[in-house]
């Protein structure tokens, strides 16, 4: 079964990574969901893609700049719609506590360029507070973050993001001492050959962003075991 990512929630709908997102993403029936972790200046995991607000919000500096009590402040919605002003960033635990244990969470450590020192605890600690552990895929482009969750945990599942083409990144994988259950590669370079290689190394495919059905059926074809979209007419399929 092709298993498609909600990305960052039904962000067409509703402002990214937010409660409203996530929640039109359950209605929509989706399966897994895809979102981003940060720490705030004061230690609290918020859920948020990029590492600066201004994207949404005239507000300078990091998410890391910000205490809590500070990013619950911040509008982000109105960027969006006038009907989501005063929508905030979420917490993880609240995003897990409106998730049902049954959808897949993808939970993406945004560790650059921005290092989080021991973000990779207070995740764990924050789903094992909730009991979800057992469906989770944690990823990152910070294969040393990966590690690191391994060394605490070595039983959850990790995905290993890739942005740029390198040689035999199957390879890579195998050599990293981790153990990766998925691989995801930006879809612009991944090709029938790539995905044969991952699969043939014991590696589910979940190439990102898909927005075109043209472009999702072509990837099942070749294999790929689902994908991360933006689209609801993707990430609600079943093939």
């Amino acid at each position: 079964m092709v298993l498609n990512f909600a990305h960052r929630g039904s962000l067409t709908e509703a402002p990214e990574n937010t409660l409203p997102a996530f929640q039109l993403a359950i209605e929509h029936g989706v399966k897994a969901i895809e979102l981003d972790v940060q720490l705030t200046k004061d230690g609290h995991l918020v859920v948020c893609h990029d590492h600066k607000l201004t994207r949404f919000n005239k507000h300078a500096g990091l998410i890391k700049d910000y205490t809590l009590e500070e990013i619950k402040q911040i509008d982000i919605g109105s960027s969006f719609h006038e009907k989501y002003k005063g929508v905030v960033l979420p917490t993880l635990s609240e995003v897990l506590e409106l998730c049902p244990k049954d959808l897949l969470l993808n939970i993406e450590v945004k560790n650059i360029p921005v290092i989080y020192q021991g973000i990779e605890k207070k995740l764990i600690d924050c789903l094992r507070e909730h009991d979800r552990l057992s469906n989770v895929i944690l990823s990152s482009f910070d294969h040393v973050a990966l590690k690191n969750i391994q060394e605490i945990d070595p039983s959850i599942p990790l995905g290993m993001l890739f942005y740029y083409r390198i040689l035999n990144p199957w390879e890579y994988a195998k050599q990293s001492g981790l153990n990766i259950t998925s691989i995801h590669p930006n879809n612009v370079y991944t090709d029938k050959e790539f995905i044969r290689e991952c699969k043939a190394f014991g590696y589910n495919v979940y190439p990102y962003t898909v927005n075109d059905m043209e472009r999702y059926e072509q990837l099942v074809e070749y294999g790929a075991d689902g994908v991360f979209s933006n689209n609801p007419e993707i990430f609600v399929r079943e093939n």
